[in-house]
């Protein structure tokens, strides 16, 4: 009786054994089966749309700069030492105001750039101070680069508002505009009297950008 005894107790600890180790190679088998959730590819083997992308920079609608500067070995500025300038008032008024084209010459060798708003101010003589406020801006027209060749022109709408318009204007006579080209501090002169206001408060002058001529 005790061996039949030991010999069902040996048989259901082998029994058991056996079951503990089929447990544990099971647990092992899911353990190092790879997760369903990896990172999933579609039939051509590129990252599906639920995996993470580097982001991109939209340029378009980029807000632009100032005035380019021009590329190396390309055209320089123009300057007021290679420039010469007039103006042509046959554009009208309008409203006690007159509109003018100022142009300027390329009178050098070299072709050069032309790139904003020139600097107007109505003057007692070529090297005189303002009488009164510079030209404001006027930004009707977009800033673009003009290359002038030698003997070419480039355009910007001057308007002149009369004096008179103002009933507070300290009228000053001027002998005529100077005019700084775009990023130069040479300036040039067209003499044409004008009546001036010395309040600096009174804006009698506007101009746009220059354009190809």
């Amino acid at each position: 009786m005790t061996n039949m005894r030991v010999k069902n107790g040996l048989l259901l600890t082998a029994a058991m054994a056996s079951v503990f180790l089929l447990s544990g190679c099971f647990m092992n088998q899911s353990q190092s089966e790879p997760s369903s959730t990896a990172s999933a590819t579609t039939p051509s083997g590129t990252p599906s749309a639920s995996s993470s992308a580097s982001p991109t920079t939209s340029v378009a609608g980029s807000p632009s700069s100032s005035p380019s500067t021009p590329v190396a070995g390309g055209p320089g500025l123009c300057k007021a030492a290679s420039l010469t300038a007039s103006l042509d008032s046959k554009g009208g008024g309008a409203a006690g105001s007159v509109y003018m084209k100022l142009i300027v010459t390329n009178s050098g060798t070299d072709s050069c750039v032309l790139s904003g708003y020139p600097g107007v101010s109505l003057t007692a003589s070529p090297t005189g101070d303002p009488i009164g406020a510079a030209a404001t801006r006027d930004n009707s027209v977009p800033v673009t680069d003009v290359v002038l060749a030698p003997g070419k022109t480039g355009v910007a709408q001057l308007r002149y508002t009369q004096a008179g318009n103002y009933p507070d204007c300290t009228r000053t006579p001027a002998a005529g505009y100077r005019i700084y080209p775009p990023e130069d501090t040479a300036s040039l002169f067209v003499a044409q009297q004008q009546d001036a206001c010395s309040n600096s408060t009174i804006n009698l002058l506007s101009v746009q950008a220059f354009q190809a001529g």
